[in-house]
């Protein structure tokens, strides 16, 4: 199958090559200078080549997001300019990678991810809505950046239910292969987790003597860290552990 990744450079992207073509597909990845095999040009912030880099697309994996930017712009009016350029009549199945909890927390990123959900839930397009849970690497940076000498401070009580790249990529992979469900699925880790045990584990294995101090946090969007929003409510886990990450 005629295969575009969108987003393939990012730290979920880079892992979907390998395992898409193994599983047969012929992969091209789009970015907006189209550099390295296999890579197409396409802008989703401008429209710029996009038509020309969706043209023989039989499956799209849409993982492409600005996080640090502009959102807007590229996740929700990007996604909008992908639905108007993808060949309708070649198109098998998109699959548009989410976030579990975007329907759930008011976080400003996480309103233009729902947002580019709903963009595609309207367009008529055979589509599946994958929602991941934090990937384990992201969370060593966000306790990285957040360690402040020998302290590392985190937020009381969030429960996370973070996953291994990998494993999502491969579960990117499975659900790419079905029917589109023209709806959500979820995929998390395998363990429900606070802030404070994943700060724990992480600074037993890489920052010894740093001291966690779990600090409560007032607000909408600590509340729903608080109540489970982030974690998933159905779906399928990955089985390797945040402890197994850490130790590998």
């Amino acid at each position: 199958m005629e295969t575009l990744v969108t987003g393939g450079t990012g730290r979920l992207g880079r892992r979907l090559v390998g395992p898409l073509e193994a599983a047969g597909h012929r992969v091209r990845v789009m970015s907006r200078r189209g550099a390295g095999p296999g890579g197409v040009r396409g802008d989703l912030a401008t429209g710029f080549d996009l038509r020309e880099a969706l043209a023989r697309a039989e499956l799209v994996v849409h993982a492409a997001s600005d996080p640090r930017g502009d959102p807007w712009q590229v996740d929700v009016a990007g996604t909008r300019r992908l639905v108007e350029a993808v060949d309708r009549d070649r198109l098998r199945h998109l699959v548009f990678v989410s976030i579990v909890g975007v329907d759930r927390i008011p976080y400003g990123y996480y309103r233009a991810k729902f947002a580019a959900e709903q963009v595609l839930l309207a367009s008529g397009l055979p589509v599946t809505l994958l929602r991941i849970t934090q990937f384990h690497d992201f969370v060593d940076m966000l306790l990285e950046q957040a360690r402040r000498g020998p302290v590392l401070p985190v937020p009381m009580s969030w429960r996370v239910q973070p996953v291994d790249v990998g494993e999502a990529a491969s579960y990117v992979v499975e659900v790419a292969g079905r029917a589109p469900s023209r709806d959500v699925v979820e995929f998390g880790g395998p363990e429900e987790l606070t802030a404070a045990e994943l700060a724990r584990a992480w600074v037993a294995a890489r920052e010894p003597g740093t001291r966690v101090v779990a600090t409560p946090l007032p607000g909408r969007l600590s509340t729903a860290f608080r109540d489970g929003a982030a974690l998933p409510l159905r779906g399928d886990r990955g089985r390797r552990t945040y402890a197994e990450h850490l130790r590998g």
